[in-house]
């Protein structure tokens, strides 16, 4: 049997209908189906034969699940197909959400494997002015999408804390009455004092940093030029902030410091030391994250990379203990699975810039540079700082949000990732819960659309989808699946920007 395959409409015994468009492939022991509502489920190789030849009564078990998913066809099943298809692509014409605002370049920690350019904390000529910032809120205000995200990174952001001062103020006196705008900001805290703190959050300025787990790992992973012990630094604020909300009467399921940590070499023998410090700390969320091919990262692979199926067995590892720390009743969820578990288990896409299709560059999110530079995505101004400007749209002062949009470097991206579109990913069964990253492919390929094989991307999402099928296929109990819910109903209750930093 083919890895991936579709199946057309095709005619069934008179007895049962007719069978519905699906993609298939194999997942462990058995076959999974999928369709573009998203609907999903797996056969033993026995049964599939069967559905697929006709043979399978509507007495069969599993009759009545195939029918309700629409793999088999009924009367009405266009129009529910057709609103569920519409549902999940309600991102498209929209607008960008996120925003990305890189208030400057000046950084004072070494991170071994940096995304974007760092300069001294000295080099004040690498901040964003405070006027090229209004600009920038004037432009993001433009954007059709009336839910935005106002993201501050840097750098470190806070070494230019009069800019997020400015784009925030202004963003509140520029909105349209329609617009909700949500605050985040990324930080290291090796900038932050108590002035600054009280301040973000009399702003209502969600916070997040980055954690990358206990100190001799985080410190040897994020050197803090200033000397100290820059993970002492990190808890410290997590603490201060986190008990600032309660004294102040926030709701602690929004209100709360969320961390991000990037895998390196030496993270695959620690796993379990980071999981249980955030457990510790009571982060809600740990994103399991790979290294990016950008930047310092590219440079320094030979020390602290590693292959994707190192990581993804590692990846495994965790998976598996969360999943069984929430059965001991501990609440933490793992980030990347949280996400593809709402596009399995909800009728809705959560519009995760990343894994969606077409991805979100340009159409769901917008990175301003601290020069006014404007590029489509977070990612496309991470290469740009590597000498590769190729993404980079024009310039803030010279362009409306409608030059944005229709820049023929957004139609182009939005092109290249439209899987429908994609050789291997087209007829693939995980394509409705899918996404592609073409400066990821830019990046390795030097080719907008690559090739699947050659993606460690493509590979990373394929396995970490089969993973939550294969444990929601193995569990005779239950337990996984009512912790998969959980996940998903605190990602559709909580709207936090952890989303946008993951």
């Amino acid at each position: 049997m083919l890895e991936r395959r579709s199946i057309p409409i095709r005619p069934m015994k008179p007895a049962t209908g007719g069978l519905g468009f699906f993609r298939f492939g194999k997942v462990g022991e058995r076959v999974i189906l999928t369709n573009d509502a998203g609907q999903w489920h797996t056969l033993t190789p026995d049964d599939f034969r069967a559905f697929v030849e006709g043979n399978m009564p509507p007495e069969h078990p599993q009759w009545a699940a195939l029918t309700q998913k629409c793999f088999v066809r009924r009367p009405g099943d266009v129009v529910e197909t057709a609103e569920r298809i519409r549902d999940r692509y309600g991102f498209l014409g929209r607008g960008p959400h996120l925003h990305v605002i890189v208030t400057t370049l000046r950084c004072n920690q070494g991170c071994g494997y940096c995304h974007a350019s760092r300069l001294p904390m000295d080099r004040h000529d690498a901040d964003m002015d405070v006027a090229t910032a209004r600009t920038v809120v004037e432009r993001v205000l433009d954007t059709p999408n009336p839910n935005i995200v106002i993201e501050f990174q840097g750098g470190e952001p806070t070494a230019a804390f009069d800019v997020i001062q400015a784009s925030v103020e202004h963003a509140r006196a520029k909105k349209k009455p329609h617009q909700k705008i949500v605050f985040s900001l990324i930080t290291n805290f090796t900038s932050m004092d108590e002035d600054k703190a009280n301040w973000l959050i009399d702003n209502e300025v969600l916070v997040c940093t980055s954690l990358d787990g206990p100190e001799a790992l985080h410190n040897a992973n994020r050197a803090w030029t200033g000397g100290g012990s820059a993970q002492a630094s990190v808890l410290s604020w997590i603490s201060w902030f986190n008990k600032a909300y309660i004294a102040r009467g926030k709701d602690p399921d929004l209100w709360h410091v969320d961390a991000l940590m990037t895998t390196t070499r030496a993270t695959l023998s620690q796993w379990k030391a980071v999981v249980d410090l955030y457990v510790g700390l009571g982060i809600r969320t740990i994103h399991f994250r790979p290294l990016n091919p950008y930047g310092f990262a590219e440079k320094s692979w030979n020390k602290i990379g590693y292959t994707m199926d190192e990581f993804l067995e590692t990846y495994a590892k965790v998976l598996d203990y969360v999943i069984a720390l929430n059965r001991d009743g501990i609440s933490i969820q793992e980030g990347t699975a949280a996400t593809f578990l709402q596009k399995l288990l909800t009728p809705h896409d959560p519009n995760y810039v990343d894994i969606r299709s077409p991805c979100g560059a340009g159409t769901g999110q917008v990175a301003w540079m601290h020069d006014g530079s404007v590029y489509p995505c977070d990612e496309a101004r991470m290469l740009a700082a590597t000498g590769d400007s190729t993404f980079r749209l024009g310039d803030v002062n010279e362009m409306s949000m409608a030059d944005v949009l229709m820049h023929p470097t957004v139609k182009s991206m939005a092109l290249a990732s439209t899987l429908d579109s994609l050789p291997m990913c087209s007829d693939c069964w995980a394509k409705p819960f899918c996404g592609v990253c073409p400066i990821h492919t830019w990046r390795n390929e030097k080719d907008l659309f690559g090739q699947r094989p050659k993606s460690s991307m493509c590979h990373r999402f394929y396995k970490t989808l089969e993973m939550l099928v294969e444990r929601m296929d193995h569990d005779p109990d239950g337990s996984t699946l009512r912790v998969f819910h959980r996940w998903t109903l605190r990602r559709e209750q909580v709207q936090h920007p952890e989303d946008a930093c993951a």
